[in-house]
């Protein structure tokens, strides 16, 4: 466990791919714990990452914590930036993309609905270009809302499938999916001061077909 920041009310960590953001066996909290050596410890998850996804998360260690990063998760203060590699490449080097989304719990999946109903929610996020390597680009996402799959679906619904996205593509890529929790920025829950917190991808494919450090 890769634990970038801590102190009594707040941890920032860096999840694996594959683990869970929620609070049961194997979970992110859990591997906390096991790596602050107590398996007691107070350890809270406030926002989610989809299982298969890494990259920073925040955590909060006490209940105090957890309330007011939620509070500012639910009031937009609470900023969350990704990076994707996805196939292809937008039309626009920086754009918006807004669409109602639904679940499907069956399938567990996110689609875009034509038009309101029940379960529909808007999903907006915020994109630009970083760089093309091939038939792939690099892009940087600005979350405006938190829906489940939400980058995965837009993306896909417009032909620009993320690279290694089992559920949302059927492109034969190997490796995990190249979605990454890029940058988080919020308000210290007891001082108020803003944190930011930044990390970059490993140095796997196909994050290492771009020139991080220049893109960035």
């Amino acid at each position: 466990m890769e634990i970038l920041y801590q102190d009594k009310s707040i941890l920032v960590a860096v999840k694996p791919a594959g683990v869970l953001s929620t609070d049961e066996p194997g979970g992110m909290p859990e591997l906390v714990r096991a790596a602050l050596g107590d398996p007691k410890a107070c350890v809270r998850t406030v926002h989610r990452l989809d299982r298969v996804v890494s990259g920073l998360m925040v955590l909060a260690r006490t209940p105090d914590a957890a309330s007011k990063l939620s509070a500012q998760i639910r009031e937009h203060d609470f900023g969350k930036t990704y990076l994707a590699v996805v196939h292809g490449a937008p039309e626009t080097l920086s754009g918006t993309y807004r669409d109602l989304l639904a679940r499907d719990p069956n399938e567990r999946k996110t689609y875009v609905a034509a038009k309101p109903g029940k379960g529909v929610q808007e999903a907006v996020l915020d994109y630009e270009v970083l760089g093309t390597a091939e038939d792939l680009s690099l892009v940087k996402i600005y979350l405006q809302t938190g829906r489940t799959h939400q980058i995965r679906c837009q993306f896909s619904s417009r032909e620009l499938p993320l690279w290694g996205d089992k559920k949302y593509s059927t492109l034969p890529d190997e490796g995990p999916i190249a979605l990454w929790s890029h940058a988080l920025h919020f308000a210290h829950p007891d001082t108020g001061e803003i944190l930011y917190f930044e990390q970059q991808p490993p140095a796997i494919t196909p994050w290492t077909r771009f020139s991080m450090q220049e893109e960035l």
